[in-house]
């Protein structure tokens, strides 16, 4: 349930309605847009609250959200959400660039790489400590070497970081170095972990699971913002199809598709969707084109002679070269539904 508020409501108003909800044993979650300000009511609501809350000074309406992720959907949140990270806007008219190797792997490659996406346009730096691998036997990241190793590369370039976090006791570790924490695919429904991102109130990337639907994976986002974190965004990598060429089928529909559902600012990751460097680049025009509000590609000195993910790495100068196109697209599109 969500409790609109007058244009002229006070603040006497709003904290009297607070009051009332959580005196019923129930939580407020509030959100302040630019036209109005709206609470949501979190909880096992009697029947009778809803007529209870209409009669309150400062109430314009009450309205039943019927989806089941309330937090995350337009209902509750209008506009669309705009997350700030360093001179990232992520959410508003331009896409965001987060850009990196997929694994940290020693200095001379994380700050290479820092430098010459900065260079390119990229605003956000990516690359990953900690590897949640197919195999035990595959390289699996640095760790805690591997984040020391990103925030010397953040303090050459002024890149902020996402790097992802795999365990509910690495959070306090992680959100020391990162500046936005990336929830994988593998871990969308890793509750413990939600919860443990939503408390750090960093800015918390959730990745679709490989064969989430749409509602699940905004119920994955929903246990952050319900743990009080406001700050999420979604990205879309794709999901397991019949096809094996790709790595995994791009979801492109999934860009409008959730901007439509939700305020949270979508991203998309056409590295690991396709999994062959040359796809990269024409899958993120086709997400660009779509709404997307960012990407996160893969970037490394040397594919050839990366420790994962090679194939789907782009080199310093395609990166750049694709960087040229992301900024026709996306002047030629129009603002994607989710900027405010």
């Amino acid at each position: 349930m969500i409790v609109v508020l007058n244009r002229d409501s006070t603040k006497e108003n709003l904290d009297s309605i607070q009051k009332r909800i959580e005196g019923h044993g129930l939580r407020a979650q509030i959100s302040t847009g630019v036209e109005r300000t709206v609470v949501g009511v979190l909880g096992s609501i009697p029947s009778e609250f809803k007529d209870e809350m209409e009669l309150m000074p400062g109430v314009a309406e009450v309205v039943l959200i019927s989806k089941p992720y309330k937090l995350a959907s337009r209902e509750f949140h209008p506009e669309g959400s705009i997350i700030r990270v360093g001179n990232a806007v992520i959410g508003g008219p331009d896409p965001v660039v987060m850009a990196g190797p997929c694994s940290v792997e020693d200095e001379e490659q994380m700050v290479a790489t820092a430098k010459a996406v900065k260079k390119a346009g990229a605003t956000v730096l990516r690359g990953g400590a900690y590897k949640p691998r197919t195999s035990p036997y595959s390289f699996r990241g640095m760790g805690l070497d591997g984040l020391k190793l990103l925030n010397i590369a953040k303090q050459e370039t002024g890149l902020p970081i996402i790097t992802e976090v795999m365990s509910p006791a690495d959070v306090d570790t992680v959100a020391q170095y990162a500046d936005i924490l990336q929830i994988g695919a593998r871990n969308m429904q890793n509750y413990n972990l939600l919860d443990e991102v939503g408390a750090t109130r960093k800015p918390v990337m959730v990745k679709r699971g490989m064969s989430a639907p749409y509602e699940e994976w905004l119920l994955a986002a929903e246990y952050v913002l319900a743990a009080g974190n406001s700050q999420v965004m979604l990205c879309e990598r794709g999901i397991r199809g019949f096809e094996q060429f790709t790595r995994f089928t791009m979801d492109v529909a999934a860009i409008p598709v959730i901007q439509r559902l939700s305020h949270l600012p979508i991203i998309a990751d056409p590295s690991h969707s396709t999994g062959k460097w040359y796809l990269v680049t024409p899958v993120a025009l086709a997400a660009v084109a779509a709404g997307a509000h960012g990407l996160l590609i893969e970037v490394h000195p040397n594919p050839d002679l990366a420790k994962c993910d090679g194939a789907q790495s782009l080199t310093f100068e395609n990166f750049d070269s694709l960087m040229g196109q992301v900024g026709a697209v996306a002047s030629a599109r129009q603002a994607p539904v989710n900027a405010s």
